[in-house]
């Protein structure tokens, strides 16, 4: 009976945050309404997001009103932490769903895969960006922004004491910039709010018109892909708004912890850093691969070559998904060496997704170890570390094993997703390609994505995207952790 009384106050606790969350959500969707200033012709548009607040806020309080009191009485460890996560994030992608439906845009599936894409930062689209309203495109651009943040940053100020370090821990992030976990989340917040409004300026200064530029300038940061052209970047031909794009992407793409040495001034440990460096070298290997496979056959042009080239490479790598020609007159080749780079991913405690560099790097050093180990006399112990932040890793049995389980589910899910969408008559290799750009959040498309798709490939790419983001194990955490309670739960009840 004490274990039964334990688990109450612990779900009391969650479902009590949770309802706090909710109603903070409800302000989250009511956002796009504020640019009905701007836009008054929009205000018939409006009652769709003040109708989805409705819901958000309602469920929440009554979360709230009957197990509120609870949440401020105990403490969650990640275990709790990562229910917590799992549910606001379904949460938000069925909340951020309802104004699609609520318009008749988008039937429930198709709302769902399009919420989940902006909240995952993925960039795969189901609408026409030139035929729907401003509010809604306003709308994809903030739930990729504020996506990209994570729900640990955005809520954190709504959830008490020990709660908070458990959710940030559980969304899976290692950036603790400062002791005190609400002192990071600020930190965070404050880097990614300043490149968002010098995003802005820039793209203004490069011609864009400013709506254009507030929702680029978002989308481009949270490494999301969404955009108010249908033909992404590419629908503004102009080279200062790709490189501010690149510019932006890559900011994007580097964990917040390097941000925060950056605006320290603490340069000796930024240089110790191996992401950044990882990130450098795959761009100067695959860029000149790609240039080589496009030139000639797709473009006759060299300048055009580097242009689309680089453009399409980083685009990739760091999971932004934004375009600047159309990808379905490529050959396999060029096409197989952006899956790869999608599949590597960015930096860890970015805003992208992926196997991500941290991994990468780790696994290649492990295996030169190994290499070196065979010509060292028998016995030699060598210590090896890698930097990430303002924290030295050291590369061990622990590291590598926990790299080896995110990489097994990572390619066990990209095969069944590839095997789905294969198995509904498309191309191995465009599936590939599709699929890596779901599961990695990156947003590339070769066509697989669209309103007609049958429902099975749509719903597993939504399931890609999901997992993708929350990188598995916070999901498989949750969900053991659920089915664990609920049968000791039964067992003390007897």
């Amino acid at each position: 009976m004490a274990y039964k009384s334990y688990l109450k106050v612990q779900y009391k606790t969650i479902l009590g945050s949770l309802g706090w969350m909710f109603m903070g959500f409800a302000l989250i969707l009511l956002l796009p309404v504020i640019f009905c200033i701007f836009y008054p012709e929009e205000f018939s548009n409006a009652i769709y997001f003040v109708e989805a607040a409705a819901v958000s806020f309602l469920l929440g309080y009554v979360l709230w009103f009957f197990f509120g009191k609870g949440s401020q009485s105990s403490k969650l460890t990640i275990h709790e932490g990562a229910i917590i996560i799992f549910f606001v994030w379904l949460g938000a992608v069925f909340f951020s769903a309802l104004p699609f439906v609520f318009s008749n845009m988008l039937n429930f599936s198709h709302a769902i895969f399009e919420s989940t894409s902006g909240w995952t930062t993925t960039g795969l689209t189901l609408v026409h960006e030139e035929r729907i309203s401003k509010l809604f495109l306003v709308w994809r651009s903030l739930m990729q922004y504020f996506g990209g943040a994570g729900f640990a940053i955005i809520m954190l100020s709504s959830i008490g004491g020990g709660v908070s370090s458990s959710v940030y821990t559980a969304e899976g992030r290692m950036d603790n910039l400062q002791p005190h976990i609400k002192k990071s989340a600020k930190i965070i917040l404050v880097i990614y709010f300043s490149y968002a409004v010098a995003g802005v300026i820039a793209y203004i200064l490069a011609g864009m018109a400013p709506f254009d530029a507030f929702n680029h300038a978002l989308t481009a940061l949270a490494t999301g892909g969404f955009s108010t052209s249908h033909s992404s970047i590419g629908g503004f031909n102009s080279i200062p708004v790709e490189i501010i794009t690149i510019v932006l992407m890559t900011l994007g793409t580097t964990g917040f912890g390097i941000h925060y040495l950056l605006w320290s001034g603490d340069f000796r440990q930024l240089r110790k850093n191996v992401e950044p460096w990882t990130y450098l070298f795959i761009l100067l290997l695959f860029i000149p691969l790609i240039i080589g496979g496009v030139f000639g056959s797709i473009y006759t042009s060299l300048n055009e070559s580097i242009r689309h080239g680089v453009f399409q490479a980083v685009s990739a790598l760091t999971g932004t998904g934004f375009s600047t020609t159309d990808l379905t007159v490529w050959n396999h080749y060029p096409l197989f060496l952006l899956t790869l780079l999608m599949i590597f991913g960015g930096m860890m405690d970015s805003t992208s997704g992926g196997l991500k560099l941290f991994r990468i790097f780790v696994i290649f050093k492990a295996i030169w170890i190994e290499i070196q180990k065979f010509f060292l006399p028998k016995g030699t112990v060598r210590y090896a570390s890698a930097s990430k932040g303002n924290i030295e890793y050291e590369i061990d049995s622990t590291l590598l094993k926990n790299i080896l389980i995110f990489s097994t589910l990572y390619f066990l899910n990209y095969v069944i997703g590839v095997s789905v969408l294969v198995a509904h008559g498309n191309d191995l290799m465009k599936s590939a390609f599709e699929y890596a750009s779901a599961l990695s959040t990156v947003g590339l498309s070769l066509g697989i994505t669209s309103t007609s798709a049958p429902d099975a490939v749509i719903w597993v790419q939504t399931i890609g995207m999901f997992l993708g983001r929350l990188e598995f194990i916070v999901i498989l955490y949750a969900i053991a952790k659920l089915a664990r309670d609920f049968k000791q739960y039964l067992q003390s009840s007897r």
